[in-house]
């Protein structure tokens, strides 16, 4: 009975044309069983069959095998539909699989609610091959030796799943480098492993970087006049800084930068500090940025006071600027900071401006 009502509940969608991803142990039809299983636990089959439908074509999985493993984690109903249906491959894992990888992560996350969360927002990191499960284990002995905190290793395998499922000497390698780096800086002995938990919390994907990269960038900006307090402050605020910055591209991105804003280099360093994600844009978007801004009357100076107007397109910039003008905001004259943010950010300032207008 409660199977039927659960069936009734759940939207019951017709197949789509199929367009298999190559694979040996694919069905040329869809698995009924795993249909019917994940149709019982109110999974949208319609987004699985539109992003990941050769799951569906699987001969073999274990929906019920996930769905009670998560269920038994303290996981309700619609938060296993929502992990499915994001992540319909966590069926082809095998029980097996799925209990040595609760053991793995459990043994840094105990609190087992805690880690539904984490499955949730990560179930890509969480439901992964058996062949890592040897390289996870040595990374997680590895970063508790370094007095790293469980939930901060946590969050390194959650969102840097890569660096925990390669082998540990790599690892060791780039941490050493960081070590070495923060030393040559005149960072001091004391705090080093203070700053370093800290790093790995708000940069987990500095791991998964090249140590050429990071000494190279590191010269580049030490060029630049940035004095060692800050290049460490930096490397700790940027996310993607030594993993996806070309040193290259970064040397023109300042050099364009400095030459376009007529600005000394220690003006272009206070820009940076405040607004280091400059550092990720090609010359090719920044003068189409520049360009886009100053044809709207706004002028350098403007931007070297709020450079994260930068990050909007030239059609966002002229758009909110004519919504601006309908309250009487001349924005060449003006501060530029209501027109920066999300959408959401920019029509809340309307809000807010429409009804301060309303009171007059």
């Amino acid at each position: 009975m409660l199977r039927l009502i659960a069936k009734s509940l759940c939207r019951r969608v017709p197949a789509l044309p199929l367009n298999l991803r190559p694979c040996a142990t694919l069905n040329s039809v869809e698995n009924r069983q795993t249909v019917e299983a994940l149709y019982d636990l109110c999974v949208d089959i319609q987004k699985v069959r539109q992003l990941k439908r050769w799951v569906l074509h699987q001969s073999l999985a274990y929906v019920p095998e996930v769905a009670a493993l998560l269920r038994d984690m303290g996981a309700s109903g619609s938060i296993i539909a929502q992990i499915l249906m994001v992540h319909p491959e966590a069926v082809l894992c095998s029980p097996e699989q799925m209990q040595a990888q609760r053991d793995l992560w459990v043994s840094v996350c105990p609190n087992q609610r805690e880690l539904v969360g984490v499955i949730e927002k990560f179930p890509a990191s969480f439901f992964t091959s058996s062949s890592h499960h040897a390289n996870q284990r040595q990374n997680i002995a590895y970063f508790k030796s370094l007095n790293v905190e469980k939930r901060h290793i946590t969050k390194l395998m959650a969102s840097a799943p890569q660096s925990f499922s390669r082998p540990v000497e790599q690892n060791e390698a780039m941490v050493c480098t960081l070590q070495q780096a923060y030393q040559e800086l005149g960072g001091e002995e004391a705090n080093m492993k203070i700053w370093l938990q800290k790093l790995l919390c708000r940069n987990p994907l500095v791991l998964l970087t090249q140590p050429d990269v990071l000494k190279q960038n590191l010269l580049i900006l030490r060029d630049k006049g940035f004095s060692t307090a800050e290049l460490i402050r930096l490397i700790a605020k940027l996310k993607g800084f030594v993993s996806e910055l070309n040193p290259d591209r970064m040397r023109h991105t300042l050099t364009y930068s400095q030459v376009t804003m007529s600005c000394s280099e220690s003006e272009l360093r206070h820009i940076i500090l405040h607004y280091p994600a400059l550092l990720y844009y090609h010359k090719d978007i920044l003068e189409e940025r520049f360009e886009g801004l100053c044809s709207s009357g706004i002028s350098m100076s403007q931007i070297m006071k709020t450079p994260t107007v930068l990050e909007l397109t030239t059609q966002i910039v002229k758009y909110r600027i004519q919504q601006l003008k309908a309250f009487g905001f001349d924005t060449r004259k003006r501060s530029l900071k209501l027109l920066r943010g999300t959408e959401k950010d920019f029509e809340a300032t309307l809000d807010k401006l429409w009804k301060a207008a309303a009171m007059k």
